[in-house]
């Protein structure tokens, strides 16, 4: 699935229509005791730190959200049933956090029940322009897929004579990249049975974000700052100068300055043939992400003079089958050293990546939120990004993947400001799509203009060496 933002997802003029949870489920959900599975840590460190940006006077939108188009007329009302049967499909859709305690600083959890959770329809309007729509829609997902309110998710159609474009956006607490991917065609499904008259699509239940919660949570709490995971994150961030690293290129920013604006960088990275050539080229060192990595090592050395590529790399952690269809926000980090001052050309860094990622990937199943605790230093964030990331999927296997370009399916980010630079590079079947966002700063934009021209030039130079 390509990722991008709003303004450039194909919106298109028609009649707009949304879908927020209804008033009768908001009022259930204020009555409803506390559930005893307690936030996961990165659901906890997400929501506190939107409190501390918006506390210091900015509001910082952070939703994810998906795109995609259903052929034909809409048949609104079997719409809103896939909707509402999706939606409660998955646990973490209709649970949420209140601040509780004595001093109103513990994050608790409730959690409806499926049978409590129904869906209110408004029809906003018609829309000739396009750009208009796509402001409209960014302002409505900034004000509802909000992570200081709940609900938090919503739902919106823009309805036409030959087709409908479905928009959806949830708070990150809730949802992943990955489990955007699964969306359109999960929708998709149930859309087509109901149309068709097959009867309800029987699924096997798709487990509960919320138990895994729980689990990863208990898992945490029993080591203390004396495990050998801690001690090793302890060690990288005394070599990364006592912080968490960014991009190691120059940015344009000036230290202790605002939280700037970002800019977002979405376009075509290699074709096909391309691709499985880089891959090709990469695989008997681990594949494209150790390639793409690498490639990085070398390309921010060359532009900013790092000696040793510092990162810390996401991995999911759907590390047992049973979570592979659920929604949620399973992702942890690895932090990686690369020299690359000494390793001067792309197979010496290729097997450094290699090595650092099978000795770094089993950090990425403790969550760093309980790491920083236990470390006892001041990270209170004052951007929704700790680092910066560079993140690589092979999206291909994905269920309905082969379909995305038909159904003009987009993973959608929401771009506003922050000082990391976050990098994602999708592998789909057309080849590689790279999606960027970074301080939009004319410094910033150079340097991320050179960075992706180096690594396009890189993986076509794999291509023809292979």
């Amino acid at each position: 699935m390509r990722i991008t933002d709003i303004q450039r997802c194909e919106v298109r003029p028609g009649r707009l229509v949304e879908w927020t949870l209804s008033p009768a489920t908001v009022a259930a959900a204020a009555g409803l005791p506390d559930d005893t599975r307690p936030p996961a840590y990165i659901q906890e460190s997400h929501i506190r730190t939107a409190r501390s940006v918006r506390e210091d006077g900015l509001f910082v939108p952070t939703w994810l959200g998906t795109a995609f188009d259903l052929p034909g007329p809409v048949d609104l009302d079997l719409l809103q049933e896939c909707l509402r049967a999706w939606t409660v499909r998955h646990e973490t859709l209709r649970s949420g956090f209140r601040w509780a305690g004595a001093s109103g600083d513990e994050l608790r959890r409730f959690t409806l029940d499926a049978a409590d959770v129904s869906l209110h329809r408004e029809t906003v309007g018609d829309f000739s322009d396009a750009d208009a729509l796509a402001r409209h829609l960014q302002d409505r997902f900034d004000t509802v897929a909000d992570a200081l309110r709940w609900p938090n998710l919503i739902y919106t159609a823009v309805v036409r004579d030959d087709s409908t474009s479905v928009y959806m956006a949830f708070d990150h607490s809730n949802v992943d990249a990955y489990s955007l991917h699964g969306i359109a065609a999960e929708i998709e499904e149930l859309y087509t049975a109901g149309r068709e008259g097959r009867g309800p699509v029987v699924r096997t239940p798709a487990a509960s974000y919320v138990d895994f919660c729980e689990i990863e949570r208990a898992d945490a709490d029993r080591i203390d700052d004396g495990h050998e995971t801690v001690a090793r994150w302890r060690e990288f961030i005394r070599r990364c100068d006592g912080t968490l690293p960014g991009f190691p290129v120059d940015l344009g920013l000036e230290p202790g300055g605002p939280l700037p604006r970002q800019r977002m960088l979405c376009e075509p990275l290699a074709d096909a043939d391309t691709a499985a050539a880089f891959e090709t080229y990469c695989r008997p060192y681990g594949g494209s992400l150790v390639g793409l990595l690498a490639a990085t090592g070398l390309i921010v050395h060359e532009l900013g003079g790092q000696s040793v590529y510092r990162t810390v790399v996401p991995f999911h952690t759907r590390v047992k089958s049973r979570w592979s269809d659920s929604v949620g926000w399973y992702v942890g980090g690895a932090p990686i050293e690369v020299p690359v001052a000494d390793t001067p050309d792309l197979p010496a860094t290729l097997r450094a990546v290699r090595a650092e990622l099978q000795a770094a990937r089993p950090l990425s199943r403790m969550p760093l939120a309980r790491v920083l605790r236990l470390l006892g230093a001041d990270f209170r964030p004052t951007s929704p990004d700790l680092y910066s990331i560079v993140s690589f999927v092979d999206a291909r296997g994905i269920p309905g993947a082969a379909r995305w370009a038909e159904q003009r399916a987009y993973g959608l980010l929401r771009v506003s400001y922050g000082d990391q630079v976050c990098v994602w590079v999708n592998r789909v079947h057309d080849g590689l799509w790279l999606a960027c966002r970074y301080p939009d700063t004319d410094v910033a934009a150079k340097n991320m203009r050179l960075y992706v021209e180096r690594l396009r030039d890189l993986m076509t130079a794999t291509g023809s060496s292979s």
